[in-house]
């Protein structure tokens, strides 16, 4: 599976790490809105492009990681590049994920890609520990430290 990378901070760099942990996957490019000249990534032979240029790697590259802020980047990065490419985010603005998920879901609906929203710790993870956990002490309180 062909990976590329959408924003190169502890995420992105994170995302590289896991690329090269599964061999049924290859990064194929990096793309920053610095300059790309100043990022430096750990994989060697991989291609570090301007945000803008990912429009050149459709058909490249079969799902784009996109490793933005909740805050600003991926309300309007995620549903853009839904148009072009199979997309996964890690959206964790609680009170914004179901019109977050309506935006996204019309943009990979028109352009027939899927895209996955809200992956991460949390929600990703620490909700799929509340869940098997409620199954088994449906009793029990949840608690959330953060």
């Amino acid at each position: 599976m062909k990976i590329g990378i959408v924003g190169y901070g502890n995420l992105g760099r994170g995302v590289e790490c896991a690329v090269k942990e599964n061999p049924d996957t290859e990064l194929v490019a990096v793309f920053t809105r610095r300059d790309p000249s100043k990022v430096k990534i750990n994989t060697p032979n991989v291609p570090v492009l301007n945000v803008a240029d990912a429009k050149d790697w459709v058909g490249k590259i079969d799902v784009m990681i996109l490793c933005g802020g909740s805050a600003t980047d991926l309300p309007t990065q995620t549903p853009e590049f839904a148009k072009m490419f199979n997309v996964i985010d890690s959206f964790d603005t609680h009170a914004k994920i179901p019109q977050h998920f309506a935006n996204v879901d019309t943009a990979a609906k028109e352009s027939g890609h899927v895209a996955i929203i809200s992956v991460g710790w949390d929600p990703g993870l620490f909700s799929l520990a509340r869940a098997y956990a409620n199954a088994i002490l449906p009793d029990g309180k949840d608690y959330t430290f953060w």
